[in-house]
Parts: C-alpha cells; structure tokens; sequence
C-alpha cells in the first residue's frame, strides 16, 4: 500500500493555480504554499508567488506603485503646475526604449541579479540608489527613476558587506572617506546618504577586488549603474564631492583593466572639476571652518559641517592629485590640475593627514600655504605635517610627474641651441639652457633629499600591513622618478647611465620585500614604475651582451626576471599588467 501511495502522481492543479516561477518555466507544480517544491529544491524560495486571485502578487503591487509615480509625474510636467513638491529624475531610462517601463521582465538592462536573491530588496527605504528628490523642477523635463524596473538594490546589510570588502583595498584608490560614517549612511534617509554614482563605484571596486570570487559576477552590474548614475548625480550641486570621488574610483578601476581612454576621460573629468569648484585652494579662518576659495565658481561647495567633513575634503583634493600626476606618466599626457604656483591655479591645500587625527579634530592651521610649490623649494621643515604615509605619497607622486615633465622637455629645449642658432637667438639658447640645468639640479636635489625620509626598505617588513603596501608604491615611485629624470641621457652620458641603473636596481630590491600576499593590496600604478626599471635593465644587458671581451649577463638576468615574477603576479589582479608583461618578454626573446 505504502509503494503504491509513493507512485501515485501528485494531483493536477487547475488551470493558473501554478506559481508564476513554474509557470514561466513550464514545469510542473504542486501548489505548495507558502513554496512550491520546485521553488524549494531549487533554493527559490522567495521567488514562488501565486497569482490565483486571493492576493496581490508582489509584481502586482509593484506595477501599481509605478502607476501611481507615472501619474504623479504628469503632475509635475503640467504646465501650470509652478511649484511642485518633488521632482524625480532617472538617469537610466535613456538607455531603455519607453515600452519597458511597464514590465519587470525582460528587461535589456538584466543582468545576473533577480527579484528573487533574498540580500537585495525592492524596497526604496532601504535602497541606496532610490529617486534622488529636489525641490526645484529641472530646467527641462527629467524622467523618473523607475527603480523597481531596474535590478533590485543592496539591502542595508550587503551595502555595509560591501563596504568592507572595498575598506581593506580603499588605499589602492585613495579615496578618503570616513568608513564609520558610510557604513552608517546607509541606514538613513535617502537624501542623507551618498548619492548612488559613489556608493555603486564602491560596490564595484569590492567585486573588483574579489576576482575571481563569486562577488566578481557582480561587477559589470555595479559597473554600469555608477555610469548611469554619473549624468544624474551632476545635476546635484550638492553631490560634487561624491561625483569627484566616484570619477576617480572610476578612472582607476578602467586603468587596472587596460581600458586606457575611459580611465584618462574619468581622471580629466575628476580634476576639471576639483579645480572648477576651488578644491586645490582652502582658506581656513579663525573659528577653523573650511571654505573653498571658487567664490566666483558655480560650483561652489557648502562650508563643511565637521573636522571629519573637512578631512574628506582634503583628502578627496590629494587623491585627485595623485590620479592626475601618476597617470599622466603613465598615458604620456598633460596633467589636468596645472603647475602654476600662483593666482587660481596655485595648490593651497593642507597636506594630508590620517583619518584618526581629523577625527580627533587635529587639522594643521595653515593659513595661505603653497603646498606642493613649497615642497620643491626644500621649505618643508617650516611646516608642521606632511609626514603621513599619505602626505608621503603625494610628495612621490608629485616628483614622478615632474621628472617626467622635465626630461621630455629636453628635446624642445635643445632645438635652439647656442652652436646652431643665429647669432640674435644665441642669449635666448643659452639662458634656456642655463634654465634646464638648475630645474634640472633641483629636482635631482628633491628627489634625493626625500628618499632618506622615507622607512629604510629593509625595515618595511616590521610595519603594519597598510602601511607597508602605501610605502612600497612610495619608494617606487621616488626611483622611478629618478630613471624618469636620467633615462633620456643615459646613452650619451655615463653618469646619467650610471644613476639610472641604480634607481631600477634599488626598484628590485624593494620587489624582494613583497610577499605573495602584498600583491593583491598594491596601487596599480606600480606597474608602469616597474616597466621603467625593466626598460633600464633591458638596455644594460644589451650593453653587456654586446661588449668585447665577454661578460655574464646572469646577475642583470635575473633582476630582469624578478621584476617580471612581480609584473606577472600583479597582472593577476589588474590586467594592465598583462600588456606590459607581453611586451617586455617580445623583446627578450628577440635579444
């Protein structure tokens, strides 16, 4: 009897009494509730819903609520209609055709995310990407954000999971934000929280980093809603800062992954405007308020609220900075934020400092201070701070590009020369020369007064892993702006030869400190520095294999293959990597 009850098929439902999953996916379904038994086996469980006429499907409710934001939004885009409460924007509909915004399925901006994985809700309370509202109309008609058409967002708890996946990794990025404070933005109201273009870009650098984990399946998702985002987010005055900050996130992750103009168009955009805004300029008055000095601007941001505001601001100008001066090398293009020393273009920027001490409150009084400018004067003991790792960093940064700056103005220098040029032009060549020379002197000085006031290399492994990692990528850069500044003399002048050799062997015996587990926690930009030393070694063992009599090439061998095990290891996490690894191996084997 038992056999036979366990053969008995299960009985028919009636027409439409199906759950919509088993429907949609012709199979068969027992009627189960609260969850049918496919929806069961194959851990769907939220996703089982009825539509047999006894309730509202959560589609259904759905689909009302947009009904009733489209009508509020024929409202608004009455004419006669002159002071509305609420205007939405969506900065995504552009990119569907009008008849989705009636249907949750089949939708062309699907992707690996459904309504039925239980860490995302529909929910628009909860949801970091909900309508930003104004007050204000837009000055032409701005369509809503339809969320509940778009893929479901991070509830509260995986927006925070995310945010401290990307928190371990935040200074590969160098964004500066107060974590504390973004963890718990989350939890208030929308209009409190960050704007969507910051906290996706966020999202996407924790997939990123998570290669080649299951979050990484996420990627191109977060990815295309900060694009998204971006065209809405600059709509709002006051969400320049997230917009600075997520074109940077932006610039970085498109750079690590070899997409070289999209990362250039996104670190131009960051610094364009950081100057437009007056961020490279601050003025901090007696009662120790920050405000911007883009008094003529319109894009002139609110005074902070706090210390920790402050900071992020500060911080937020350097990691501009740092973008703008390292990739510039690297994409061999003009920096963005210019050199100029005074009037609007002068940097007058506290240096950065920790986190913790803007928490604490302790923000250095400077009144009008020329930072960087400073810096290459040799006044920096004259001042308090610019000391950090950061601070550390931005000084590397700075020297790198300016080596690079210098040397390639070596060819137009030297058009003129005194030998060549007529006999009017002969004072002009000379005192042009004479120009390089002692710019040329400084910064040699610079960049070899600020090594020694970094941790001793062979003391690094005693630091704490953070700043191990921001002073590896500090080193580094230090001496690959020294092969920057001699590489172009090096065939022609022994001691440029001389000197740049030492910087790309000094660059090996820092990769010689990184451990297996360092790399995954390093700048990307440390890339380019190591393809310099590569270069540097390349033409010196051309030197020796070429010389008579005979001498081993092992020693340069092997150098050149440490730095490639290194080159290869990081390409593991930015593909950047993989081109300049291909290249230097296609001239090795023609050698």
């Amino acid at each position: 009897m038992a056999s036979n009850q366990s053969t008995t098929p299960p009985p028919t439902l009636q027409r439409g009494k199906a759950c919509l999953r088993c429907r949609k996916r012709k199979m068969r379904c027992d009627g189960s509730k609260p969850a049918c038994q496919q929806c069961v086996r194959a851990k769907q469980h939220d996703a089982c819903q009825y539509d047999d006429g006894k309730g509202k499907t959560r589609t259904q409710l759905l689909r009302e609520h947009i009904e009733r934001l489209e009508q509020r939004i024929r409202e608004l885009e009455d004419p006669e209609y002159t002071s509305p409460s609420v205007t939405l924007h969506d900065p995504h509909r552009h990119g569907r055709s009008e008849s989705s915004s009636s249907s949750l399925t089949g939708s062309p901006a699907s992707t690996g995310f459904s309504l039925s994985v239980s860490s995302f809700s529909p929910s628009a309370n909860n949801s970091p990407q909900s309508s930003w509202i104004q007050g204000i109309p837009s000055p032409s008609p701005t369509p809503f954000t339809d969320i509940y058409h778009e893929e479901p967002q991070p509830t509260i708890e995986l927006a925070q999971t995310l945010v401290d996946v990307f928190f371990s990794h935040c200074r590969q990025s160098l964004l500066g934000l107060h974590m504390g404070r973004l963890r718990e933005s989350f939890t208030r109201p929308v209009m409190e929280q960050h704007h969507p273009v910051l906290t996706n870009a966020i999202f996407l650098w924790a997939c990123f980093i998570s290669r080649p984990g299951p979050l990484s399946t996420h990627e191109s998702h977060y990815l295309s809603r900060a694009l998204d985002s971006l065209s809405d987010a600059l709509q709002y005055q006051s969400r320049l800062l997230d917009v600075i900050q997520a074109s940077c996130l932006l610039s970085v992750y498109f750079l690590s992954n070899g997409r070289a103009l999209e990362g250039s168009y996104h670190a131009n955009a960051a610094a364009s405007l950081a100057i437009q805004c007056g961020l490279h300029g601050a003025i901090i008055n007696r009662s120790s308020s920050f405000e911007t000095t883009a008094s003529i601007s319109p894009f002139k941001l609110d005074p902070p609220k706090d210390a920790i505001e402050q900071g992020e601001r500060i911080l937020t100008f350097w990691q501009v900075f740092v973008l703008d001066r390292c990739w510039s090398v690297a994409l061999h293009k003009p920096v963005t934020i210019p050199h100029g020393s005074d009037g609007y273009a002068s940097i007058i920027m506290p240096w950065p400092q920790d986190m913790e001490e803007y928490v604490a409150g302790q923000i250095d009084d400077l009144h009008s201070f020329h930072t960087v400018r400073s810096f290459f004067d040799h006044q920096v003991t004259n001042v308090r701070g610019g000391f950090s790792p950061l601070a550390l960093r931005v000084k590397a940064s700075a020297l790198f590009e300016r080596a690079h700056h210098l040397a390639s103005t070596w060819d137009q220098r030297r058009i003129i020369s005194p030998r060549l040029a007529p006999l009017s032009n002969k004072h002009a060549a000379l005192a042009m020369s004479s120009a390089f020379t002692d710019d040329f002197q400084t910064l040699e000085h610079t960049i070899a007064h600020f090594i020694p006031t970094l941790i001793p290399v062979h003391q690094l492994d005693a630091t704490v892993p953070d700043e191990k990692h921001a002073y590896i990528v500090t080193h580094t850069l230090a001496h690959a702006a020294m092969i920057n500044l001699y590489y172009p003399f090096g065939a022609e002048d022994p001691v440029s030869y001389d000197k740049c050799l030492r910087a790309a062997r000094c660059l090996v015996s820092i990769i010689k400190h990184i451990a297996d587990a360092d790399y995954e926690f390093l700048d990307p930009i440390i890339g380019p520095c190591w393809t310099c030393a590569v270069d540097t070694l390349i033409r010196e063992l051309n030197v020796i294999e070429s010389s008579w009599p005979l001498v081993s090439s092992s020693d340069v061998r092997s150098e050149i293959g440490t730095i490639l095990y290194a080159m290869n290891n990081l390409s593991a996490r930015f593909p950047l990597l993989g081109y300049s690894v291909a290249k230097v191996q296609k001239r090795l084997s023609g050698l």
